[in-house]
């Protein structure tokens, strides 16, 4: 029993040290609203939307965005996993939309306000 509740006071006190997705970025994706996104990009990011996969600037990026959530309006969004370490943080999550269910993988890099998202991946959801 002491064993239990070990593992579960050491889960509990890792998993706060990993930082919730910043508001603005989920706000950001839930309205669709590429130019706010954008800002919390990398100067050149790793972006695959559906099938189409490269290494892009953020203007780039930020129209490929506008393009999809022109084509997929969404309504909500929320995030069902995270991890990483200090300086890396992942996570994924679903992307509700007036054309289906997406997985949203963002991969953030460095540490408090400095953080800036690396890659951000759109994928349809398996049904």
């Amino acid at each position: 029993m002491n064993a239990i509740f070990f593992i579960w006071l050491w889960m509990a006190i890792i998993g706060n040290t990993i930082a919730d997705l910043p508001e603005p970025i989920s706000n950001a994706i839930k309205n669709g609203n590429a130019t706010e996104l954008t800002k919390y990009f990398n100067t050149n990011i790793d972006l695959t939307i559906l099938d189409k996969q490269d290494i892009y600037s953020k203007t780039q990026a930020e129209s490929l965005l506008k393009e999809f959530f022109a084509k997929n309006v969404p309504s909500n969004f929320r995030v069902i996993h995270q991890g990483g370490k200090d300086d890396a943080q992942y996570y994924v999550g679903k992307l509700t939309t007036s054309t289906g269910i997406y997985r949203i993988s963002i991969l953030m890099k460095g540490q408090g306000k400095s953080s800036l998202i690396h890659q951000f991946r759109i994928e349809k959801e398996n049904d």
